[in-house]
């Protein structure tokens, strides 16, 4: 099994964050003009788009989603084996909830340890026992 870590830092991932936001932004709007609901970030339907994609996409495609492929990086685990439900439910659900109750503190904090540590890991990572690297995944 190889080491997953080749950890991309914070302007790679920054760059496929934007683009996965423009990702599901096209997606709320096909959705919104088929079902015919807000187009906004406080519409639940939204928010399960958003979610369904942050949890799904890197589960079903080996830790990429649409951004992260095109930037060429994904979402591992830190043990090499292949990503769960567990993993990625960590990562969204957990520390989505972590840095609201810090007020965006947390997530900040994340954003100063995805720039400065050198495994390039944030608070998210942790708590699921992820990474993101530029790796590509091991196909069996």
């Amino acid at each position: 099994m190889q080491s997953v870590f080749e950890p991309a830092g914070f302007w790679i991932r920054f760059g496929a964050s934007l683009i996965d936001g423009i990702v599901i932004f096209l997606i709320v709007l096909l959705f919104s003009l088929i079902f015919n609901f807000p187009v906004d970030n406080d519409s639940w339907q939204s928010g399960l788009l958003e979610f369904l994609y942050a949890l799904s996409l890197p589960l079903f495609w080996y830790g990429y989603t649409v951004g992260k492929r095109l930037c060429g990086i994904r979402i591992a685990r830190v043990d090499g084996e292949k990503l769960h439900i567990g993993n990625m439910l960590l990562r969204i659900v957990v520390a989505g909830l972590f840095y609201a109750l810090t007020i965006g503190i947390g997530f900040l904090v994340s954003v100063v340890m995805v720039a400065v540590r050198e495994d390039k890991r944030a608070i998210h990572d942790f708590v699921a026992g992820t990474c993101v690297t530029y790796n590509p995944p091991e196909r069996s």
